[in-house]
């Protein structure tokens, strides 16, 4: 495909290795035509880096085969997940799975990107459900805004919260950012 035609989260292979495109610009330069300013994160090790592309350059597109997978349990560094099309199960370790433990519940529905067969990308659900197992009591009179306290979940991430949230209460988290979004009804 042409650099022109790129996008945001599309993988793409530079040198034969992995890419996944985090950002890029159309810059026109002073001198000479415009190029697209791109942010590449190589999925291997995670490093980014920065390249130039003429619009009328070619980069090689490199297609992943999205599955769903059911998240089973994590043992140690092991985190096992189930394939809900065959019931096969595949096990990540902490480099590949990234944050996700923390996040997850058994029974959880992920997708998992695989290219030639091995695991690159895990796409955690955008937000997660969890409940909180410890946290400061309320303080009566603490009127002050923004003033948040840290909660335990049952999974063992702790986020900060407002004042009013009590041990049981279920709250919705964002995986992207990790943090506290709104009670959960």
């Amino acid at each position: 495909m042409k650099a022109s035609e790129m996008k945001k989260g599309q993988t793409i292979l530079v040198d034969g290795k992995l890419y996944w495109i985090v950002d890029y610009q159309h810059v026109k330069l002073g001198k000479g035509g415009a190029v697209f300013q791109t942010k590449i994160k190589k999925l291997e090790d995670g490093s980014i880096q920065n390249i130039r592309l003429r619009s009328d350059e070619s980069v090689e597109e490199a297609y992943l085969d999205k599955r769903k997978y059911e998240y089973l349990y994590s043992a140690g560094s092991e985190h096992v997940l189930m394939d809900t099309a065959d019931y096969e199960q595949l096990s990540l370790d902490d480099e590949t799975f990234g944050d996700g433990s923390k996040y997850l519940k058994p029974n959880t529905e992920l997708e998992v990107s695989m290219y030639e067969g091995k695991p690159v990308i895990v796409n955690l659900p955008n937000t997660v459900d969890l409940e909180v197992t410890d946290t400061a009591p309320e303080i009566k009179g603490a009127t002050a805004t923004n003033q948040y306290k840290p909660a335990t979940l049952e999974t063992g991430l702790v986020v900060q919260v407002p004042p009013f949230i009590k041990i049981g209460e279920i709250l919705r988290i964002d995986t992207r950012t990790g943090e506290y979004l709104t009670r959960a009804k």
